[in-house]
């Protein structure tokens, strides 16, 4: 297995509607690259992972537990373990960078799409 890769040969994933991510696995963390359509929802869930994120472009309206916030190129978050959060995207969509410790093996249920370029 090579320790190398490129986001237009990964496979997709579709999480929720109009939100797709590529996820980079290690053995104690994963790096996912989200692309998050214009006016879509993450809805409200929590997860034993934490989870630090980036806004690489776009916008978000993010809430971690009862405070939130927009969010913009460089914004940042970090969410403990087992916190309630949720994201509504702006108009013009985003992409973002979301890192999960440890990985997210909830992702491997979902049916993964064929390779696409990506929207950075």
């Amino acid at each position: 297995m090579s320790a190398f890769d490129h986001l237009d040969a990964m496979h997709p994933i579709p999480i929720w509607d109009g939100v797709l991510a590529r996820a980079i696995d290690g053995r104690d963390c994963a790096l996912s690259v989200v692309e998050l359509e214009p006016d879509s929802v993450v809805p409200e869930h929590s997860h034993p992972n934490e989870q630090l994120g980036l806004v690489l472009s776009g916008s978000v309206s993010f809430r971690v537990g009862e405070e939130e916030r927009e969010l913009s190129q460089g914004g940042t978050w970090t969410i403990p373990p087992n916190v309630p959060h949720e994201v509504h995207v702006g108009p013009q969509g985003a992409v973002i960078v979301d890192v999960f410790s440890p990985p997210r093996e909830d992702w491997g249920a979902f049916e993964r799409m064929s390779p696409q370029p990506h929207r950075l």
